[in-house]
């Protein structure tokens, strides 16, 4: 299972890059639109994908004072 999540996950990046490759081209105007609205699609589904497939995520809040080595 984590094998599928993993090569949709490749499959939604390597879609991202495309596009963004795609947009540094010279597009008209309704070539840039789609373009962007694919790539809106492609990153919103990958975030969703990455949140179910690695749910627990780690930050460090600002301000919060590191412990010392």
């Amino acid at each position: 299972m984590l094998d599928e999540y993993l090569a949709r996950i490749r499959a939604h990046r390597n879609n991202i890059h495309r596009y963004r490759r795609l947009l540094k081209s010279n597009l008209s105007d309704v070539e840039r639109q789609f373009i962007e609205e694919r790539l809106t699609e492609e990153q919103t589904v990958l975030e969703s994908l990455s949140d179910e497939t690695f749910p627990l995520a780690f930050s460090v809040r600002k301000g919060a004072d590191m412990p010392a080595s």
